[in-house]
């Protein structure tokens, strides 16, 4: 059972903020982790997607640091410029009732001069991407010789993506005394490698998806490919009146084509993939986040770092080519306590990738078909033999 956020005993401007966010009570892993990071305990926590991790590290963050020192004191480091922006603004609404405290963002894609001129006011926190990070760090924009806490967000991701020496250099220019955090969907051995080398003692934090931390995301099966996903996808859509959806599909060229199709079909549709400029991608974002548009379609570099509480519902175009991806695609959805839908498109001969999809995952779905009016009712399915 959950304890208060006042419990907690966490300063009056971070309760105020809290309450302006319509939080109530901390998650599982935010009442696990708040304690112990405040304590000066490294961490490793492993965690869902959708539970409340920026929290779980940006309130302690915000309660230890000094307002009154010039120095440094905090780098979260994340894998892509979404998560990184997204982390930002959860940091900047919990330091809304405490202006003292400064915070700068810096990514690949945006103006360095811009970067500059933030980091020359002094931040206390800093969230960014390694590699941007260290081409500062190079300049002599950063120093990092005073840092007090250095925190690693979707860390499996982050080294997955071939971050790894840029996490050591980093971790390295820091002091050897420097509480390190880390938070991960996965504990992979390359996330165990970093922990070894850089953590001392560390606590490890384990919150399973069930219970109030699972999302309440609804999961279907459709059998459905080529271009017959299209016309079934906007069946769906019209009959449930969905009105913010997310669509995954794997490649680039599959999302600028689909793009384009449900555009002409749907018209308000706009998409997110990795050879947009950052400038194209933050209005996109903003768009969607405006309700200016109804569908996002995205690769999967998208699906981390998106936080819109009020997605109805996802459609996996394609089958996410790994297991981990299909749940930072649903869990865009569900967020915030509403109930979310996930649809996910098959042929026969993806039976056995969903099976070990959904076992991997923990999760359950059910297969759906449309009847003579086109609505979805539950299909008769035989489980796939061994």
């Amino acid at each position: 059972m959950n304890t208060s956020f006042s419990a907690l005993e966490l300063s009056e401007p971070t309760l105020k903020a809290l309450d302006a966010m319509g939080f109530t009570e901390p998650t599982p892993i935010q009442s696990r982790t708040i304690p112990l990071v405040m304590e000066g305990r490294d961490v490793i926590a492993k965690a869902p997607t959708g539970t409340g991790k920026t929290c779980a590290f940006g309130i302690p963050l915000i309660e230890c640091l000094n307002p009154d020192m010039k120095d440094l004191q905090a780098v979260v480091l994340c894998p892509t410029r979404e998560l990184c922006e997204q982390i930002t603004g959860d940091l900047r609404a919990l330091i809304r009732f405490n202006p003292a405290i400064r915070i700068a963002s810096i990514y690949g894609g945006q103006s360095m001069k811009r970067q500059v001129d933030a980091l020359k006011k002094h931040p206390h926190i800093v969230v960014a991407t390694p590699g941007r990070l260290l081409d500062h760090m190079g300049r002599g924009n950063v120093w990092l010789g005073n840092l007090y806490t250095a925190v690693l967000d979707e860390a499996d991701e982050m080294l997955k993506m071939g971050f790894i020496k840029d996490v050591r250099r980093i971790l390295n220019a820091t002091p050897q005394d420097t509480q390190v955090v880390m938070f991960s969907a996965t504990i992979s051995r390359e996330v165990m490698d970093v922990a070894w080398e850089y953590q001392h003692d560390a606590v490890e934090i384990q919150v399973a998806s069930e219970g109030d931390n699972r999302p309440d995301i609804h999961q279907y099966l459709i059998h459905s490919t080529g271009s017959q996903r299209l016309e079934d996808m906007l069946d769906i859509i019209r009959q449930e009146e969905y009105h913010r959806v997310m669509v995954f599909a794997n490649m680039k060229v599959s999302v600028k084509q689909l793009t384009e199709r449900l555009q002409k079909r749907h018209g308000s549709v706009d998409c997110l993939h990795g050879d947009m400029p950052q400038s194209l991608r933050n209005k996109v974002m903003a768009a969607f986040r405006e309700n200016k548009l109804e569908i996002l379609v995205a690769t999967d570099v998208a699906a981390r770092g998106i936080d819109v509480e009020d997605v109805e519902a996802v459609f996996n175009y394609d089958i996410p080519d790994e297991n981990e991806y299909y749940l930072h695609r649903i869990g865009r959805t569900g967020r915030a306590k509403r109930q979310g839908a996930a649809y996910t498109f098959m042929s026969d001969a993806d039976r056995f990738r969903i099976r070990d999809i959904l076992k991997y995952t923990r999760s359950e779905a059910v297969t759906m078909t449309f009847d003579e009016n086109r609505r979805l009712i539950p299909a008769v399915t035989e489980e796939p033999e061994e």
